[in-house]
Protein backbone atom coordinates (compact mmCIF):
# COMPACT_ATOMS: atom_id res chain seq x y z
CA UNK A 1 0.00 0.00 0.00
CA UNK A 2 3.25 2.15 0.58
CA UNK A 3 4.07 1.39 -2.40
CA UNK A 4 0.61 2.62 -4.31
CA UNK A 5 0.61 5.95 -1.89
CA UNK A 6 4.31 7.20 -3.25
CA UNK A 7 3.49 6.47 -7.11
CA UNK A 8 0.19 8.49 -6.89
CA UNK A 9 2.54 11.21 -5.39
CA UNK A 10 4.73 11.26 -8.32
CA UNK A 11 2.12 10.74 -11.02
CA UNK A 12 0.39 14.07 -9.22
CA UNK A 13 4.13 15.90 -9.24
CA UNK A 14 4.62 14.54 -12.75
CA UNK A 15 0.95 16.16 -14.02
CA UNK A 16 1.57 19.52 -12.13
CA UNK A 17 5.51 20.01 -13.04
CA UNK A 18 4.24 19.71 -16.69
CA UNK A 19 1.50 22.32 -16.56
CA UNK A 20 2.94 24.52 -13.86
CA UNK A 21 3.94 26.93 -16.83
CA UNK A 22 0.45 27.46 -18.56
CA UNK A 23 -2.06 27.25 -15.60
CA UNK A 24 -0.60 26.55 -12.02
CA UNK A 25 -4.26 25.07 -11.10
CA UNK A 26 -5.39 22.98 -14.07
CA UNK A 27 -3.08 19.81 -12.99
CA UNK A 28 -4.39 20.37 -9.60
CA UNK A 29 -8.12 20.42 -10.70
CA UNK A 30 -7.32 17.23 -12.62
CA UNK A 31 -6.50 15.58 -9.25
CA UNK A 32 -9.92 15.90 -8.28
CA UNK A 33 -11.60 12.61 -8.71
CA UNK A 34 -15.64 12.54 -9.43
CA UNK A 35 -17.97 12.83 -6.37
CA UNK A 36 -19.24 9.72 -5.48
CA UNK A 37 -22.63 11.07 -4.92
CA UNK A 38 -22.73 11.32 -9.08
CA UNK A 39 -22.00 7.71 -9.61
CA UNK A 40 -24.26 4.68 -10.28
CA UNK A 41 -24.52 2.09 -7.08
CA UNK A 42 -23.08 -1.52 -8.70
CA UNK A 43 -25.45 -2.98 -7.02
CA UNK A 44 -29.53 -2.31 -5.30
CA UNK A 45 -28.36 -1.15 -1.94
CA UNK A 46 -29.39 -3.87 1.33
CA UNK A 47 -30.84 -2.88 4.45
CA UNK A 48 -29.13 -3.99 7.80
CA UNK A 49 -32.43 -6.14 8.25
CA UNK A 50 -32.04 -8.25 4.53
CA UNK A 51 -28.01 -8.31 5.12
CA UNK A 52 -29.02 -10.53 8.44
CA UNK A 53 -31.84 -12.10 7.26
CA UNK A 54 -29.65 -13.03 4.21
CA UNK A 55 -26.84 -14.26 6.44
CA UNK A 56 -28.84 -16.54 8.86
CA UNK A 57 -30.30 -18.66 5.88
CA UNK A 58 -26.68 -18.37 3.34
CA UNK A 59 -23.92 -18.27 6.01
CA UNK A 60 -21.98 -21.62 5.58
CA UNK A 61 -21.57 -21.67 9.43
CA UNK A 62 -24.64 -21.42 10.08
CA UNK A 63 -25.85 -24.14 7.65
CA UNK A 64 -23.42 -26.29 8.88
CA UNK A 65 -24.77 -26.06 12.88
CA UNK A 66 -28.63 -26.10 11.14
CA UNK A 67 -27.54 -29.62 9.16
CA UNK A 68 -26.00 -30.83 13.03
CA UNK A 69 -29.39 -29.72 13.87
CA UNK A 70 -31.37 -31.98 11.52
CA UNK A 71 -28.94 -34.80 12.55
CA UNK A 72 -29.89 -34.98 15.65
CA UNK A 73 -33.75 -34.30 15.10
CA UNK A 74 -33.94 -37.14 12.65
CA UNK A 75 -31.82 -39.50 15.45
CA UNK A 76 -34.25 -38.72 18.50
CA UNK A 77 -37.25 -40.75 17.84
CA UNK A 78 -35.17 -44.11 17.73
CA UNK A 79 -33.35 -43.23 21.17
CA UNK A 80 -36.25 -44.64 22.96
CA UNK A 81 -37.82 -46.97 20.55
CA UNK A 82 -37.86 -50.77 21.65
CA UNK A 83 -35.38 -53.32 20.06
CA UNK A 84 -36.44 -55.14 17.12
CA UNK A 85 -38.53 -58.08 17.88
CA UNK A 86 -36.95 -61.78 16.80
CA UNK A 87 -38.47 -64.91 14.96
CA UNK A 88 -36.85 -68.22 15.31
CA UNK A 89 -37.50 -71.60 13.94
CA UNK A 90 -35.68 -75.00 15.65
CA UNK A 91 -35.87 -78.45 14.69
CA UNK A 92 -35.14 -81.04 17.23
CA UNK A 93 -34.58 -84.60 16.08
CA UNK A 94 -34.61 -84.70 12.42
CA UNK A 95 -33.52 -88.18 11.18
CA UNK A 96 -30.28 -88.32 10.12
CA UNK A 97 -30.69 -91.33 7.42
CA UNK A 98 -33.86 -89.17 6.73
CA UNK A 99 -32.93 -85.45 6.69
CA UNK A 100 -35.84 -84.41 4.56
CA UNK A 101 -38.65 -85.85 7.02
CA UNK A 102 -39.41 -82.85 9.27
CA UNK A 103 -42.37 -85.32 10.38
CA UNK A 104 -40.18 -87.17 12.42
CA UNK A 105 -38.87 -84.09 14.21
CA UNK A 106 -39.61 -81.68 16.67
CA UNK A 107 -40.65 -78.53 14.95
CA UNK A 108 -40.52 -75.15 17.01
CA UNK A 109 -41.49 -71.69 16.27
CA UNK A 110 -40.80 -68.47 18.46
CA UNK A 111 -41.31 -64.83 18.16
CA UNK A 112 -39.91 -63.11 21.02
CA UNK A 113 -38.78 -59.22 22.07
CA UNK A 114 -36.46 -57.66 24.40
CA UNK A 115 -37.83 -54.93 26.92
CA UNK A 116 -35.87 -52.93 29.15
CA UNK A 117 -36.69 -52.24 32.07
CA UNK A 118 -38.81 -50.02 33.42
CA UNK A 119 -37.93 -45.98 33.22
CA UNK A 120 -34.79 -46.93 30.78
CA UNK A 121 -36.61 -45.97 27.62
CA UNK A 122 -38.55 -42.56 28.90
CA UNK A 123 -34.87 -41.98 30.23
CA UNK A 124 -32.94 -42.76 27.12
CA UNK A 125 -35.37 -40.40 25.09
CA UNK A 126 -34.92 -37.29 28.09
CA UNK A 127 -31.15 -37.99 26.89
CA UNK A 128 -31.77 -37.48 23.19
CA UNK A 129 -33.94 -34.14 23.38
CA UNK A 130 -31.28 -32.69 25.76
CA UNK A 131 -28.64 -33.33 22.92
CA UNK A 132 -30.91 -31.81 20.54
CA UNK A 133 -31.41 -28.68 22.73
CA UNK A 134 -28.01 -28.39 23.13
CA UNK A 135 -27.64 -28.52 19.13
CA UNK A 136 -30.42 -26.08 18.51
CA UNK A 137 -28.80 -23.59 21.41
CA UNK A 138 -25.54 -24.33 19.70
CA UNK A 139 -27.23 -23.15 16.38
CA UNK A 140 -28.78 -20.14 17.83
CA UNK A 141 -25.00 -18.88 19.13
CA UNK A 142 -23.76 -19.49 15.78
CA UNK A 143 -26.42 -16.96 14.48
CA UNK A 144 -26.02 -14.37 16.98
CA UNK A 145 -22.46 -14.21 15.93
CA UNK A 146 -22.69 -14.29 12.87
CA UNK A 147 -25.46 -11.74 13.18
CA UNK A 148 -23.06 -9.53 15.44
CA UNK A 149 -20.04 -9.86 12.63
CA UNK A 150 -22.90 -8.82 9.70
CA UNK A 151 -23.73 -5.62 11.75
CA UNK A 152 -20.54 -4.99 12.21
CA UNK A 153 -19.33 -5.02 8.55
CA UNK A 154 -22.89 -3.38 8.04
CA UNK A 155 -21.71 -0.31 9.98
CA UNK A 156 -18.01 -0.44 8.76
CA UNK A 157 -19.69 0.14 4.99
CA UNK A 158 -21.94 2.73 6.21
CA UNK A 159 -18.60 4.75 7.91
CA UNK A 160 -17.31 4.26 4.61
CA UNK A 161 -20.00 5.84 3.12
CA UNK A 162 -20.22 8.68 5.37
CA UNK A 163 -16.53 8.93 4.82
CA UNK A 164 -16.72 9.41 1.01
CA UNK A 165 -19.41 11.89 1.08
CA UNK A 166 -17.39 14.13 3.45
CA UNK A 167 -14.41 13.70 0.90
CA UNK A 168 -16.56 14.67 -2.15
CA UNK A 169 -17.58 17.59 0.41
CA UNK A 170 -13.88 18.35 1.16
CA UNK A 171 -13.06 18.43 -2.68
CA UNK A 172 -16.07 20.67 -3.46
CA UNK A 173 -14.81 23.24 -0.89
CA UNK A 174 -11.17 22.92 -1.83
CA UNK A 175 -12.85 23.59 -5.63
CA UNK A 176 -14.28 26.90 -4.26
CA UNK A 177 -11.06 27.55 -2.58
CA UNK A 178 -8.85 27.06 -5.68
CA UNK A 179 -11.36 28.94 -7.72
CA UNK A 180 -10.89 32.33 -5.13
CA UNK A 181 -6.84 31.30 -4.85
CA UNK A 182 -6.49 31.87 -8.63
CA UNK A 183 -8.66 35.18 -9.03
CA UNK A 184 -6.30 36.65 -6.33
CA UNK A 185 -3.26 35.23 -7.67
CA UNK A 186 -3.85 36.80 -11.13
CA UNK A 187 -4.53 40.07 -9.74
CA UNK A 188 -1.28 39.67 -7.38
CA UNK A 189 -3.03 39.75 -4.17
CA UNK A 190 -1.67 36.09 -3.13
CA UNK A 191 1.42 34.49 -3.56
CA UNK A 192 2.71 31.49 -5.89
CA UNK A 193 3.49 30.02 -3.03
CA UNK A 194 -0.36 29.15 -2.49
CA UNK A 195 -0.41 27.42 -5.55
CA UNK A 196 2.13 24.83 -4.13
CA UNK A 197 -0.23 24.34 -0.94
CA UNK A 198 -3.30 24.18 -2.77
CA UNK A 199 -1.41 21.61 -4.94
CA UNK A 200 -0.26 19.44 -1.81
CA UNK A 201 -3.71 19.82 -0.16
CA UNK A 202 -5.20 18.19 -2.75
CA UNK A 203 -2.89 15.43 -3.82
CA UNK A 204 -3.38 14.56 -0.17
CA UNK A 205 -7.12 13.91 -0.99
CA UNK A 206 -5.97 11.63 -3.22
CA UNK A 207 -4.02 9.83 -0.95
CA UNK A 208 -7.10 9.67 1.49
CA UNK A 209 -9.77 8.61 -1.11
CA UNK A 210 -7.38 5.23 -2.17
CA UNK A 211 -7.33 4.62 1.81
CA UNK A 212 -11.48 5.12 1.76
CA UNK A 213 -11.40 2.86 -0.94
CA UNK A 214 -9.47 -0.01 0.49
CA UNK A 215 -11.51 -0.05 3.61
CA UNK A 216 -14.36 -0.41 1.73
CA UNK A 217 -13.63 -2.97 -0.63
CA UNK A 218 -12.40 -4.60 2.33
CA UNK A 219 -15.61 -4.37 4.36
CA UNK A 220 -17.31 -5.84 0.97
CA UNK A 221 -14.78 -9.04 1.06
CA UNK A 222 -15.95 -9.24 4.88
CA UNK A 223 -20.21 -8.89 4.65
CA UNK A 224 -19.81 -11.30 1.10
CA UNK A 225 -18.06 -13.87 3.18
CA UNK A 226 -21.04 -13.72 6.09
CA UNK A 227 -23.52 -13.86 3.06
CA UNK A 228 -22.07 -16.97 1.69
CA UNK A 229 -21.69 -15.07 -1.58
CA UNK A 230 -18.60 -14.58 -4.04
CA UNK A 231 -15.95 -12.56 -2.03
CA UNK A 232 -15.69 -9.98 -5.21
CA UNK A 233 -19.21 -9.80 -5.79
CA UNK A 234 -20.58 -5.69 -5.83
CA UNK A 235 -22.39 -4.52 -2.35
CA UNK A 236 -23.98 -1.66 -1.19
CA UNK A 237 -25.94 -0.63 1.88
CA UNK A 238 -27.91 2.03 2.51
CA UNK A 239 -29.47 2.08 6.52
CA UNK A 240 -28.86 5.16 9.52
CA UNK A 241 -26.91 4.63 12.70
CA UNK A 242 -29.59 3.99 15.35
CA UNK A 243 -28.79 4.72 19.13
CA UNK A 244 -30.38 2.98 21.78
CA UNK A 245 -33.14 4.71 23.75
CA UNK A 246 -30.83 3.82 26.59
CA UNK A 247 -28.16 1.07 28.19
CA UNK A 248 -30.04 -1.13 30.82
CA UNK A 249 -28.03 -1.55 33.40
CA UNK A 250 -25.73 -4.86 34.26
CA UNK A 251 -28.08 -6.67 36.42
CA UNK A 252 -31.04 -6.38 33.76
CA UNK A 253 -28.28 -7.42 31.20
CA UNK A 254 -27.24 -10.19 33.53
CA UNK A 255 -30.58 -11.67 33.99
CA UNK A 256 -31.48 -11.23 30.08
CA UNK A 257 -28.18 -13.62 29.46
CA UNK A 258 -29.59 -16.31 31.62
CA UNK A 259 -32.25 -16.32 30.07
CA UNK A 260 -31.35 -15.68 26.06
CA UNK A 261 -27.44 -16.48 26.03
CA UNK A 262 -26.96 -19.77 23.81
CA UNK A 263 -24.08 -20.91 25.37
CA UNK A 264 -25.98 -20.79 28.59
CA UNK A 265 -28.96 -22.21 27.34
CA UNK A 266 -26.39 -25.28 25.73
CA UNK A 267 -24.95 -25.62 29.13
CA UNK A 268 -27.81 -25.59 31.09
CA UNK A 269 -29.15 -28.47 28.74
CA UNK A 270 -25.70 -30.06 28.80
CA UNK A 271 -26.34 -30.46 32.85
CA UNK A 272 -29.40 -31.52 32.52
CA UNK A 273 -28.41 -34.35 29.63
CA UNK A 274 -26.31 -35.28 32.33
CA UNK A 275 -28.80 -35.89 34.92
CA UNK A 276 -31.10 -37.92 33.08
CA UNK A 277 -27.77 -40.10 31.89
CA UNK A 278 -26.87 -40.45 35.27
CA UNK A 279 -30.20 -41.37 36.33
CA UNK A 280 -30.49 -43.88 33.23
CA UNK A 281 -26.67 -45.31 34.49
CA UNK A 282 -28.72 -45.90 38.16
CA UNK A 283 -31.21 -47.84 36.23
CA UNK A 284 -28.27 -50.46 35.28
CA UNK A 285 -29.36 -52.66 37.84
CA UNK A 286 -32.54 -52.91 36.91
CA UNK A 287 -33.05 -56.01 34.56
CA UNK A 288 -33.76 -56.09 31.35
CA UNK A 289 -36.73 -58.59 30.08
CA UNK A 290 -36.45 -61.11 26.93
CA UNK A 291 -40.13 -62.70 26.14
CA UNK A 292 -40.99 -64.91 23.33
CA UNK A 293 -43.50 -67.59 22.55
CA UNK A 294 -43.65 -70.29 20.25
CA UNK A 295 -45.72 -73.25 18.61
CA UNK A 296 -44.28 -76.64 18.67
CA UNK A 297 -45.07 -79.81 16.18
CA UNK A 298 -43.97 -83.02 17.46
CA UNK A 299 -43.28 -85.98 15.09
CA UNK A 300 -45.82 -88.20 14.00
CA UNK A 301 -47.28 -90.55 16.32
CA UNK A 302 -46.53 -88.15 19.33
CA UNK A 303 -49.76 -88.23 21.83
CA UNK A 304 -49.97 -84.69 21.86
CA UNK A 305 -48.74 -83.15 18.41
CA UNK A 306 -49.39 -79.82 18.32
CA UNK A 307 -47.80 -77.54 21.28
CA UNK A 308 -46.87 -74.61 22.38
CA UNK A 309 -44.06 -73.12 24.42
CA UNK A 310 -43.63 -69.40 26.68
CA UNK A 311 -40.32 -68.26 27.74
CA UNK A 312 -39.30 -65.35 30.18
CA UNK A 313 -35.40 -64.69 30.74
CA UNK A 314 -33.75 -61.91 32.60
CA UNK A 315 -30.28 -60.50 33.03
CA UNK A 316 -28.40 -60.48 36.19
CA UNK A 317 -26.86 -57.02 36.97
CA UNK A 318 -26.15 -57.87 40.25
CA UNK A 319 -23.76 -59.98 39.05
CA UNK A 320 -21.40 -57.53 37.13
CA UNK A 321 -21.32 -54.65 39.98
CA UNK A 322 -17.57 -53.75 38.82
CA UNK A 323 -19.15 -52.57 35.37
CA UNK A 324 -22.14 -50.56 36.09
CA UNK A 325 -20.63 -49.21 39.17
CA UNK A 326 -18.03 -47.69 36.83
CA UNK A 327 -21.00 -46.64 34.27
CA UNK A 328 -23.06 -44.65 37.43
CA UNK A 329 -19.40 -43.12 38.59
CA UNK A 330 -18.76 -42.02 34.84
CA UNK A 331 -21.96 -40.74 34.83
CA UNK A 332 -21.58 -38.53 37.63
CA UNK A 333 -18.17 -37.36 37.30
CA UNK A 334 -19.38 -35.94 33.37
CA UNK A 335 -22.33 -34.63 35.24
CA UNK A 336 -20.30 -33.02 37.75
CA UNK A 337 -18.01 -31.52 34.56
CA UNK A 338 -20.97 -30.42 33.26
CA UNK A 339 -22.20 -28.19 36.18
CA UNK A 340 -18.46 -26.89 36.48
CA UNK A 341 -18.73 -25.78 32.91
CA UNK A 342 -21.97 -24.19 33.29
CA UNK A 343 -20.55 -21.93 36.09
CA UNK A 344 -17.45 -21.34 34.49
CA UNK A 345 -19.51 -20.31 31.21
CA UNK A 346 -22.13 -18.20 33.54
CA UNK A 347 -18.90 -15.70 34.52
CA UNK A 348 -17.22 -15.70 31.27
CA UNK A 349 -20.45 -14.57 29.74
CA UNK A 350 -21.13 -12.16 33.03
CA UNK A 351 -17.41 -10.65 32.64
CA UNK A 352 -18.10 -10.49 28.68
CA UNK A 353 -21.45 -8.46 29.37
CA UNK A 354 -19.65 -6.18 32.06
CA UNK A 355 -16.72 -5.79 29.50
CA UNK A 356 -19.20 -4.79 26.09
CA UNK A 357 -21.04 -2.21 28.56
CA UNK A 358 -18.34 -0.30 29.61
CA UNK A 359 -16.93 0.00 25.96
CA UNK A 360 -19.99 0.90 24.71
CA UNK A 361 -20.87 3.53 27.57
CA UNK A 362 -16.87 4.81 26.47
CA UNK A 363 -18.35 5.37 22.74
CA UNK A 364 -21.78 6.61 23.79
CA UNK A 365 -19.46 9.64 25.49
CA UNK A 366 -17.40 10.25 22.34
CA UNK A 367 -20.27 10.20 20.10
CA UNK A 368 -22.32 12.85 22.40
CA UNK A 369 -19.05 14.59 22.84
CA UNK A 370 -18.48 14.85 18.91
CA UNK A 371 -21.67 15.81 18.63
CA UNK A 372 -22.54 18.70 21.08
CA UNK A 373 -18.78 20.10 21.01
CA UNK A 374 -16.40 19.50 18.65
CA UNK A 375 -18.35 19.75 15.11
CA UNK A 376 -19.79 22.81 16.37
CA UNK A 377 -16.37 23.88 17.55
CA UNK A 378 -14.61 22.83 13.91
CA UNK A 379 -17.32 24.65 11.87
CA UNK A 380 -17.09 27.82 13.42
CA UNK A 381 -13.67 27.92 13.40
CA UNK A 382 -13.55 26.65 9.45
CA UNK A 383 -16.55 29.47 8.81
CA UNK A 384 -14.19 31.88 10.85
CA UNK A 385 -11.46 31.43 8.57
CA UNK A 386 -12.78 31.71 5.41
CA UNK A 387 -14.74 34.81 5.65
CA UNK A 388 -11.01 36.09 7.27
CA UNK A 389 -9.39 34.72 3.99
CA UNK A 390 -11.89 36.45 1.72
CA UNK A 391 -11.19 40.02 3.21
CA UNK A 392 -6.97 38.42 2.84
CA UNK A 393 -6.74 38.74 6.86
CA UNK A 394 -5.40 34.92 6.66
CA UNK A 395 -3.25 33.34 4.28
CA UNK A 396 -4.38 30.16 1.75
CA UNK A 397 -2.33 27.56 4.57
CA UNK A 398 -4.87 28.73 7.50
CA UNK A 399 -7.76 27.98 5.30
CA UNK A 400 -6.48 24.67 4.33
CA UNK A 401 -5.71 23.72 7.98
CA UNK A 402 -9.50 24.72 9.02
CA UNK A 403 -10.72 23.12 6.04
CA UNK A 404 -8.90 19.94 7.72
CA UNK A 405 -9.38 20.06 10.94
CA UNK A 406 -13.32 20.06 9.58
CA UNK A 407 -12.96 16.94 8.04
CA UNK A 408 -10.90 15.07 10.51
CA UNK A 409 -13.55 16.14 13.09
CA UNK A 410 -16.69 14.63 10.92
CA UNK A 411 -14.44 11.55 10.15
CA UNK A 412 -14.04 11.22 13.71
CA UNK A 413 -17.44 11.61 14.37
CA UNK A 414 -18.92 8.80 12.18
CA UNK A 415 -15.90 6.78 13.38
CA UNK A 416 -17.27 7.03 16.97
CA UNK A 417 -20.84 6.33 15.38
CA UNK A 418 -19.76 3.00 13.87
CA UNK A 419 -17.97 2.19 16.77
CA UNK A 420 -20.49 2.96 19.20
CA UNK A 421 -22.55 0.57 16.82
CA UNK A 422 -20.32 -2.20 16.65
CA UNK A 423 -19.85 -1.70 20.67
CA UNK A 424 -23.71 -2.19 20.96
CA UNK A 425 -23.75 -5.48 18.98
CA UNK A 426 -20.97 -7.08 21.08
CA UNK A 427 -23.16 -6.45 23.70
CA UNK A 428 -26.32 -7.66 22.25
CA UNK A 429 -23.95 -10.81 21.22
CA UNK A 430 -22.61 -11.07 24.76
CA UNK A 431 -26.22 -10.98 25.77
CA UNK A 432 -27.63 -13.15 23.01
CA UNK A 433 -30.40 -11.14 22.56
CA UNK A 434 -31.75 -7.67 20.92
CA UNK A 435 -31.48 -4.46 22.83
CA UNK A 436 -34.02 -2.03 22.24
CA UNK A 437 -33.15 0.86 20.20
CA UNK A 438 -34.53 4.18 19.28
CA UNK A 439 -36.57 5.57 16.67
CA UNK A 440 -34.12 4.91 13.76
CA UNK A 441 -32.79 8.24 12.46
CA UNK A 442 -29.65 9.39 10.35
CA UNK A 443 -27.47 10.93 12.51
CA UNK A 444 -25.23 12.76 9.98
CA UNK A 445 -26.64 16.49 9.33
CA UNK A 446 -25.51 18.12 6.42
CA UNK A 447 -22.50 20.31 5.79
CA UNK A 448 -23.22 24.13 5.59
CA UNK A 449 -22.24 25.17 2.51
CA UNK A 450 -18.56 27.24 3.39
CA UNK A 451 -17.40 29.57 0.40
CA UNK A 452 -13.69 30.60 0.26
Amino acid sequence: MKAIRVLVYLLAATALCRAQADDPYAPVAALLPQPHAERQPAARPMTLEELEAAALVNNPEVRAAARRVAVLEARQPAAGALDDPWFMYRGWGVPLERPWDFNQAQNMFMLGRTLPGPGKRDLRSQVASRDVEVARAELEAVRRAVAAEVRKAFYELLLNADQLRLHDQQVALARQGIESARIKYVVGRVPQQDVLKAQIALTRLVDHLVMLEQEGSLARVRLNALLGRDPAAPLEVAGSYAPLAGLPSVAELQRRALERRPELVAARAAVQRSQAARRLADKAYSPDYNLSAGYMLQPDGSRFRNSYMAELSINLPWLNRRKHDAEIATAQAELSLQETEYESRRVTVFREIQEALVRARSAEKLVRLYRDTLRPQARAVLQATAAAYETDRTDFLNLLDGQNTTIDVEVSYFRALAEFEARIADLERAVGAPLPRGTSARVAESEPEVNP
